[in-house]
C-alpha cells in the first residue's frame, strides 16, 4: 500500500508546481556615444552679441561733434553705445532746440523703428570719443524673437529708460532749477550705481546743462558758483561730484 500512496504525493506535487512562463528577450537600450549624443546648444551671452560685427552689426567710431543720427533720418536700425557719451537733442520747427538725454555706456538708443516709428524724432550727437554698434531692425527683432536673454536685457533697460522718463517729467513740474541742475550733476556721475559715483569727464557745456534743466546759462552758472562755494562739487577740467550734493535734492 506505500507504493501508491508515494506515487499519488508525487504526482500531485507535480500538479500544484506551475510551469515556468518564457520571458521575452530584454531590448538593449541603446548608448549615447559622442557620436550620436545631439549636440548642446551653446548659451546666448547678450554682451558678446552687442560687442561682435557680424551679420547685421557693424560698429562705428565717433569724434565730439559726430552725428549718430539726425532728426527726421529714416529710422532703419536700433544703436548700442559701447564707449563715450551721447546726447539725444529735439529741434522745434522753429529752430529751438532741447538735450531731452544723456546717455552712457551699455545703453540703447533709436529703439522707437521697433514700434513702426519710420523717421527719428531727434538727433543722436556724440559728447566725447564714442564706439557704437548699429544693430539693423530686421536683426534686432530676429535676436529678440530667438533669444530670451537678449529680450531680458532689453526689456530691463527700457523700464529702466521709462522710470528715468517719468523722474525727468516729476523734477520738470514740481522741483526748482537748483534741484534740477543737482539733479542732473548727480545723475552724469553714476551717483547710486554699483560702480559708484565718478568724475565727470566729458565736457558738458553749462549752456547744455541749461537746455537739460530747462533755464537760462547764467541760472546754471550762478548754482554751479554756489554748488562749488559750499564744498558739493570741485572742479578742474573734471567736475568732481560730491556726496554732500544730494543735499540739494532731499531738501524741502
Amino acid at each position: 500500500m506505500a507504493k501508491p500512496v508515494a506515487r499519488e504525493v508525487a504526482h500531485l506535487a507535480t500538479r500544484a508546481t506551475p510551469r515556468a512562463t518564457p520571458r521575452a528577450p530584454e531590448r538593449a537600450t541603446p548608448r549615447v556615444t559622442a557620436r550620436n549624443a545631439a549636440p548642446a546648444r551653446a548659451v546666448f551671452d547678450p554682451k558678446a552679441f552687442l560687442a561682435t560685427v557680424s551679420q547685421g552689426r557693424t560698429v562705428a567710431r565717433y569724434r565730439k561733434g559726430d552725428l549718430i543720427f539726425q532728426q527726421e533720418d529714416p529710422a532703419d536700425a536700433v544703436f548700442y553705445l559701447q564707449k563715450g557719451k551721447i546726447k539725444i537733442v529735439v529741434a522745434s520747427k522753429q529752430g529751438k532746440e532741447a538735450v531731452i538725454a544723456i546717455l552712457g555706456a551699455d545703453e540703447f538708443l533709436g529703439e522707437g523703428c521697433l514700434i513702426g516709428q519710420p523717421l527719428r524724432l531727434a538727433t543722436a550727437m556724440a559728447m566725447s570719443d564714442s564706439e557704437v554698434m548699429r544693430v539693423g531692425k530686421a536683426e534686432m527683432i530676429r535676436v529678440l524673437h530667438a533669444e530670451p536673454a537678449f529680450g531680458e536685457l532689453f526689456i530691463a533697460h527700457l523700464l529702466t529708460r521709462n522710470s528715468r522718463i517719468e523722474e525727468d517729467l516729476v523734477d520738470q513740474l514740481f522741483n526748482s532749477s537748483e534741484k534740477r541742475l543737482a539733479r542732473t550733476l548727480l545723475m552724469l556721475a553714476n551717483f547710486g550705481k554699483e560702480e559708484g559715483p565718478k568724475p565727470i569727464t566729458t565736457k558738458i557745456s553749462q549752456e547744455t546743462l541749461a537746455e537739460i534743466i530747462g533755464t537760462t546759462r547764467p541760472r546754471v552758472s550762478f548754482f554751479m558758483n554756489k554748488f562749488r562755494k559750499l564744498g558739493f562739487i570741485t572742479y578742474n577740467g573734471t567736475i568732481q561730484i560730491h556726496s554732500s550734493l544730494l543735499s540739494v535734492v532731499l531738501r524741502e
